[in-house]
């Protein structure tokens, strides 16, 4: 698949998975829903749901996971926030454009630029936090994510990138 393809793809997926509000309490049931695949699916993931101001709402870590995992979802959060996008997309354009997070002017200790940080998007809000996923391949991290959203606001059919976790 080409990476403009892919983009296209990516750019659509957020744009359908927008919440029309989201809570504490849509972050404990959107949370509970990822673990609960996760745990169906034998995968060993840290996942985290937080908000702008920092706020963790959501975060639990499998057995397998660790301090390096809570590294990952802190580098995804700090991409997402900044670039309201999801981070594979952030990677994707990067690839396409043949940049670097420095030329973006961010710093690599805290920032990266790979799957796993998808934008919670409320419906005339804009971007007000992220669902991150740490501990698969970049590329599985995000379809977990982008598959759960999807999953816990009932549409059925997203676009997906080529991806099995």
């Amino acid at each position: 698949m080409m990476l403009e393809e892919s983009i296209r793809i990516l750019a659509m997926q957020e744009e359908i998975l927008q919440f029309s509000h989201f809570t504490n309490e849509d972050a404990w049931e959107l949370g509970s829903l990822m673990v609960a695949e996760a745990a169906r699916n034998h995968l060993p993931i840290a996942i985290s749901i937080r908000l702008n101001n920092g706020y963790t709402v959501f975060q639990y870590g499998f057995k397998g996971t660790n301090g390096n995992n809570e590294l990952w979802l802190t580098r995804k959060y700090n991409t997402v926030r900044n670039v309201e996008m999801s981070s594979l997309r952030l990677c994707m354009l990067m690839k396409k454009n043949q940049e670097t997070l420095e030329d973006r002017g961010l710093n690599a200790q805290e920032y990266v630029a790979c799957g796993g940080g998808f934008p919670i998007r409320v419906a005339g809000a804009g971007v007000i936090g992220c669902v991150l996923v740490s501990g698969l391949d970049h590329m599985a991290d995000h379809e977990f994510a982008a598959a759960c959203i999807s999953q816990y606001l009932r549409i059925d059919k997203i676009p997906r990138l080529p991806v099995v976790f």
